[in-house]
C-alpha cells in the first residue's frame, strides 16, 4: 500500500537525499546535462524545476533561497546569469529526460537529464552530425581552388608558346594508328 507517500525517498535517509539533490542539481546546472537513472532524474525533476522558476527574479532573496538548496556559489551564479535569461519566457517544463536503456551491472533504468532550451540539436532541428559536418573547415575544397588559380596563373603566362606548339600534337595524335588494348579477359589463369 502506498498511503501518504508523497515523493520517492530513494532508499535514502532525509540528510542524504538532500545531499544527493543539491549534488546532482548543481551538476545538472553547470554542465546543463546528467546521466542519472530515471527514478532519480524524477526526483531531480522536481528538485530543480522551482529554483529555476526562482530564479527567473533575479533579487538576492531568490539567490539567497537558490543557494540554500543548492549550496554552491558556482551553481548559483550559472544559474542566475546563463540559464534564467534563457528561459525567461518559458512558463515550466524546463528539463528534459531522455531514456537511454538499461545499466549493465544492475539492470537499472539509465536516462539522460537536461535542459530544454540548451540542447541545440532539438532546438534547432539540426542533427549532431550536420552541425559538425557545417563546422569542419573545408580544407580539400579550398586546397583545391588555390591550385586551380595557381593553373590558371601559369597558364595565362605560358599560352603564347603553347599555341604553336598544340597544332602539331594534334596532327601527330591523329595520325597515329590505333592500337588495341590488351585485356586479361577471357585468358586462363
Amino acid at each position: 500500500m502506498r498511503h501518504n507517500k508523497n515523493f520517492n525517498h530513494l532508499g535514502r535517509q532525509a540528510g542524504h537525499r538532500k545531499a544527493l539533490m543539491s549534488n546532482m542539481a548543481s551538476s545538472l546546472i553547470l554542465h546543463k546535462r546528467i546521466e542519472t537513472t530515471v527514478a532519480k532524474a524524477k526526483a531531480l525533476r522536481q528538485f530543480v524545476e522551482p529554483l529555476v522558476t526562482k530564479s527567473k527574479e533575479d533579487t538576492t532573496h531568490s539567490r539567497r533561497v537558490v543557494f540554500s538548496y543548492l549550496k554552491q556559489k558556482e551553481a548559483v551564479t550559472e544559474l542566475f546569469r546563463t540559464i534564467a535569461p534563457k528561459i525567461a519566457e518559458r512558463n515550466g517544463g524546463y528539463t528534459r529526460i531522455l531514456k537511454t536503456g538499461f545499466r549493465l551491472g544492475d539492470a537499472a533504468e539509465m536516462c539522460i537529464i537536461e535542459f530544454v532550451d540548451f540542447n541545440e540539436a532539438y532546438t534547432l532541428g539540426v542533427t549532431p552530425a550536420a552541425a559538425a559536418a557545417e563546422a569542419k573547415p573545408k580544407t580539400r575544397r579550398s586546397r583545391a581552388k588555390k591550385t586551380t588559380d595557381a593553373v590558371e596563373d601559369a597558364t595565362v603566362v605560358e599560352k603564347k608558346p603553347a599555341k604553336k606548339a598544340a597544332p602539331k600534337a594534334a596532327a601527330a595524335k591523329a595520325s597515329a594508328p590505333k592500337v588495341a588494348k590488351k585485356t586479361n579477359v577471357g585468358k586462363k589463369m
